[in-house]
């Protein structure tokens, strides 16, 4: 586990091996979340490298009758 400091301006680095294991580029957009006394940080990837991601999925949905 590797610890980061804060700095006065209330900024972190991430690590050197978070970074490459997750292809982070500067000025890349991260998403920050609280998670009860945690903070999540997830990266926020562009609307182009989600295309294809729900290929194949199984859209029939059983509907009541007065729904269609």
């Amino acid at each position: 586990m590797t610890q980061v400091t804060l700095s006065p301006k209330y900024q972190v680095v991430i690590p050197l091996e978070i970074r490459t294991a997750l292809r982070l580029e500067p000025g890349q957009k991260i998403q920050a979340f609280r998670v009860g006394k945690t903070i999540s940080l997830v990266p926020v990837k562009p609307m182009r490298e989600s295309r294809g991601l729900l290929k194949g999925i199984d859209t029939t949905v059983d509907r009541e009758p007065d729904r269609l």
